[in-house]
């Protein structure tokens, strides 16, 4: 929402800025040191990795009837309801390329997202030498946050270690951008930039509130955030004022659509 205001605070007051987030913990593990700092040195690029959550390969046709039920059960991680939802439509994905555009300070066309189903690998940085760096574990999140605990040391999490034994099959997919419309929306609000981002997340959050709520179809999320991003002016982020009025700008003009779907 606000990229460039946490940024800019991040640096003014020195502070060390550990990601948690799945996906950003293991990029950041898989980047080159320098000191106590990560660097972008000799990197061509990183590569995000998604389960593709339960509609992965359900019919297109069919995902207009899919239940918040159906979008809430995930096959790999426990997550709250609407975060469940965000993996089903992978507006989460779109989200964090936002994310790691700002932490890893990487222009867009430099950040990938590929469908990895078995959440094994969490993220996965490419070199310029043609060398790939991934960081493995089993899908839970006590892994990232006790890295980032004990950063730069590493402690116990609790987590079963990864048995590679066992591990029959990694395999990757791009994803379909028929299936997956918010993805694209995500890429639409990070090159318009400003308060776009935070529009993006506001219209998404109604439209996903509004689905749980069985008062808008699965396939109508995208329908609003697109709409919505349409009519909301976008205007620079300079201000953290100017990105909460453009939050409650999408909200409104969100909520506006979804009362006129279910009319």
């Amino acid at each position: 929402m606000a990229g460039p205001l946490f940024m800019r605070a991040v640096r003014e007051s020195g502070a060390t800025l550990l990601p948690i987030d799945s996906e950003h913990n293991a990029v950041f593990q898989c980047l080159p040191q320098a000191g106590s700092a990560v660097t972008l040195r000799g990197v061509r690029k990183i590569l995000l990795t998604a389960s593709g959550g339960p509609f992965r390969a359900l019919p297109i046709e069919r995902l207009h009837g899919v239940t918040p039920q159906q979008a809430c059960a995930h096959p790999n991680w426990v997550m709250g309801r609407k975060i469940s939802v965000d993996s089903a439509t992978m507006m989460n994905k779109g989200l964090e390329v936002i994310e790691a555009c700002w932490l890893f300070d990487l222009a867009p066309e430099r950040i990938e997202v590929v469908i990895h189903p078995q959440s094994i690998i969490h993220s996965l940085v490419e070199y310029v030498d043609g060398s790939m760096l991934a960081q493995l574990s089993n899908p839970d999140m006590r892994v990232p946050i006790a890295h980032a605990l004990a950063y730069p040391e590493r402690i116990e999490s609790g987590v079963q270690p990864l048995d590679l034994s066992l591990v029959r099959n990694l395999s990757f997919e791009r994803p379909d951008p028929a299936r997956f419309p918010c993805l694209r929306l995500a890429h639409s609000a990070l090159r318009a930039g400003g308060t776009a981002p935070a529009a993006l997340n506001a219209a998404n959050e109604v439209a996903v509130e509004a689905f749980l709520a069985r008062r808008l179809a699965f396939t109508g999320i995208g329908r609003v955030i697109e709409t919505t991003l349409e009519r909301c002016e976008t205007r620079p982020a300079e201000r953290l004022e100017a990105v909460l009025e453009a939050d409650a700008q999408a909200r409104r003009t969100a909520t506006s659509l979804v009362m006129a779907a279910a009319a």
